[in-house]
């Protein structure tokens, strides 16, 4: 199904994959709906299938019109986030299914001689320790189950634990430690506790490392099912322990970042209100192109605060030329001390990091809208001197390894924006290596051949990365085919390579043409380049990859066998270090913030 004013086929063709909240509005821009997901875009999609939909969502989707996320790092993140939001915002389909309980938390009892490890739901005015809050009852259990399959600590209650005379069936499957009978000394068991405390703290790093030396032990004496036991017990434990930042303190903080892409500019202004996540605005402002960032968030800063109170803190995403200036100024007109700072650490430098993430994904949602789109296109048809508008572009590249491996990516773009449904990739095979000009023909022959066949849309117009060598070859093979109203157009990398200098040879022209840097048009012809050169260099990884038989991550700079292993071993596995956030990738020996960003940056978009 599709809502009336909303193109869910362009949203979803640039919605994230990774895990995040999504937030449904009306026409009058009232929340109706907030969820999360482990995969935002296979989420989003299931509420606009055809058929299936259950009466109250298909009600709910055909009153929404605009669709926002928020990117997390981990799942449980988006867990936490979405238990806030519904929480402060009570959005109208939320409160028909969700109750508003306070938070969970799991407890430990320290006034008894063998604590107990318990769920817990109140206002904590117990004696003990409470580690939390969790996003639901679920995630609890869950921990619950895994801890006691891990350290055999007791989680039945004080009536049940005083009445035995035997060990139960927890003790028979080695899941406690029987003290009810004082089969394990007082001081033994707090030990396990402390263990169990240290686990749900995050500050588990004794029991990674026993269970880490378990598993190598066991595989060294050839016992690989204990050892693949172990192996799951360290992936297990990964996904509980997994760093979360969406509920810290009680500081009020203006998280302000900026993105730009293909031409466009995005300043988005998050708010911590009581330590959580109060929402975002996001801003697209005209901004020259000789402008930094660091020059954008200042001249922003001083015109938002203008007539608005800011928080005591606010933090930004690049340092600002003036920021010593933009502090004092933000104080003397605020009454009280304002700390604006570019350098955090901790739960701040976690929030910005969410923050960053999702101004580029704000940038590209507005950079996909209609009208966008629509000014784009008709700004290149006036280029081309052509006498429709323009409504599809198909952009062709090359991409292989000293002639290894060659692969040519086919990208379309439509007056709806990208479709990446409709991209395809050609392994070239039959040609010397190296032979761009032999790679690009036999791509464009298969493409067009299969096109005319199938009577399928042919192009507008047609990009081909390269300069008047490329756009012959293409020219020829076109004329061969018999296709025709389809306009060619080379474009010629510039000086230094640099991005905006291109030059256009099309076709029927002597003469290149040279646009604007800063234009519109000019946007849109290297927005699909890139993407062309994008997708093709991530074809090409795959096959180098499958021909080499390697891991992954030696795709990844600065990742070598060491650290490797190390990753490895630290999350039991490939899929447990894809799913892991920048904090949990930097509890891994040798992996610093700046490797951390680059593995979590590479693993969510490839």
């Amino acid at each position: 199904m599709s809502t009336e004013g909303f193109d869910a086929k362009t949203f979803l063709s640039l919605v994230s994959q990774g895990p995040g909240i999504y937030q449904m509005f009306d026409s009058e821009q009232n929340l109706l709906y907030v969820g999360k997901a482990k995969d935002l875009k296979k989420r989003l999609s299931s509420y606009f299938r055809k058929t299936g939909l259950p009466l109250k969502t298909k009600a709910m989707m055909s009153r929404v019109v605009d669709i926002q996320v928020t990117v997390t790092h981990t799942e449980n993140e988006a867990l936490i986030l979405e238990s806030n939001l519904i929480k402060d915002l009570k959005p109208h389909y939320n409160i028909l299914l969700r109750d508003n309980k306070s938070y969970p938390f799991i407890h430990i009892d320290d006034s008894h001689d063998y604590p107990r490890l318990s769920f817990y739901r109140g206002d904590r005015s117990q004696p003990g320790r409470y580690f939390g809050p969790y996003p639901g009852v679920t995630a609890i259990r869950e921990t619950l189950a895994l801890l006691q399959k891990v350290l055999p600590v007791r989680q039945c209650d004080d009536v049940f634990f005083s009445n035995r005379s035997r060990p139960c069936l927890q003790y028979q499957i080695k899941r406690c430690s029987g003290p009810c009978v004082e089969l394990i000394s007082k001081q033994d068991y707090a030990k396990d506790i402390e263990l169990a405390a240290m686990f749900l703290q995050g500050k588990d790093d004794t029991l990674s490392r026993t269970l880490q030396r378990n598993m190598e032990k066991s595989a060294k004496t050839m016992d690989y099912e204990a050892a693949a036991g172990w192996r799951d017990r360290i992936n297990a434990l990964r996904r509980v322990q997994q760093h979360q930042s969406i509920t810290v303190g009680s500081s009020d903080i203006d998280l302000i970042t900026v993105a730009s892409l293909h031409g466009k500019v995005c300043v988005e202004v998050t708010f911590i209100r009581g330590g959580r996540h109060s929402g975002s605005n996001g801003h697209f402002p005209r901004v020259p192109l000789e402008f930094t960032e660091g020059e954008i968030l200042s001249a922003f800063i001083t015109q938002y605060y203008h007539r608005r109170p800011a928080p005591k803190q606010i933090v930004v995403g690049t340092a600002l030329p003036d920021q010593k200036e933009l502090q004092q100024w933000m104080t003397e007109q605020s009454g009280y001390k304002i700390t604006l700072t570019s350098n955090v650490r901790g739960a701040r430098k976690d929030w910005l990091g969410m923050a960053q993430l999702n101004v580029v994904e704000r940038l590209k949602q507005h950079i996909s809208k209609a009208e966008n789109v629509h000014n784009r296109l008709l700004a290149l048809t006036k280029v081309f001197e052509l006498e429709q508008t323009i409504k599809r572009i198909e952009c062709f590249d090359i991409s292989h390894t000293q002639g290894a491996q060659t692969v040519a990516s086919c990208v379309v773009f439509t007056d709806k924006g990208i479709s990446k449904s409709e991209y395809r990739r050609y392994n070239i095979k039959g040609i010397t290596p190296g032979d761009d000009y032999a790679a690009m023909e036999q791509a464009i022959t298969r493409r067009y051949k299969r096109a005319l066949k199938e009577e399928a849309v042919l192009p507008d117009v047609l990009l081909i990365d390269g300069g008047k060598g490329q756009l012959s070859s293409a020219v020829k093979i076109l004329k061969e085919l018999q296709v025709t109203g389809v306009l060619l157009v080379g474009v010629a990398k510039g000086e230094g390579r640099k991005s905006g200098l291109e030059t256009l040879f099309v076709e029927g022209r002597k003469i290149g043409i040279q646009m604007p840097a800063n234009s519109p048009e000019m946007h849109l012809v290297t927005q699909i380049r890139d993407e062309a050169h994008r997708f093709a260099i991530a074809g090409h990884r795959g096959q180098r990859a499958k021909s080499q038989t390697q891991s992954i991550l030696q795709e990844i700079q600065g990742v070598g066998a060491k650290r490797r292993s190390a990753l490895l071993k630290h999350f039991g596995g490939l899929q447990g270090i894809k799913s892991a956030g920048i904090r949990d990738l930097m509890k891994v020996q040798g992996i610093n913030e700046d490797l951390a960003t680059q593995i979590y940056s590479y693993l969510q978009n490839n």
